[in-house]
């Protein structure tokens, strides 16, 4: 069955950085697209960033300039680097597989802190 696995979050101070990562199985990787996803506490799930098959990304306004999706089609894993990290990114990241709203899978999520 279709399976997607985050890690790489934690606790970090304003101005760092972190990698997350996205393993994903079940499914032929390389032919969907892929998105992060993430849920701040007490607020609705919001769209971060979305990568094609093709490599086209896309961003948020939020967070571009400090945020890079990729992926690596042949390790069946989707990545995003976050550098210069502010506390309104705090939340809990989830890969998702689909763009444009519509998600048919999505992780159980990857916390990331960003606090002093």
């Amino acid at each position: 069955q279709v399976q997607l696995v985050e890690s790489g979050g934690g606790l970090v101070q304003p101005g760092g950085s972190l990698r997350l990562s996205c393993v994903a199985s079940g499914f032929p990787f390389g032919v969907y697209y892929m998105s992060w996803l993430r849920q701040a506490p007490g607020k609705g799930l919001e769209w971060v960033s979305d990568i094609k098959p093709d490599g086209s990304t896309y961003y948020t306004l939020s967070v571009k300039g400090r945020f890079t999706i990729s992926r690596d089609n042949a390790k069946n894993t989707l990545y995003l680097q976050m550098n210069n990290l502010r506390p309104e990114d705090t939340a809990l990241y989830y890969c998702a597989r689909g763009s444009g709203g519509t998600y048919s899978s999505r992780g159980q999520g990857t916390q990331v802190t960003v606090s002093s």
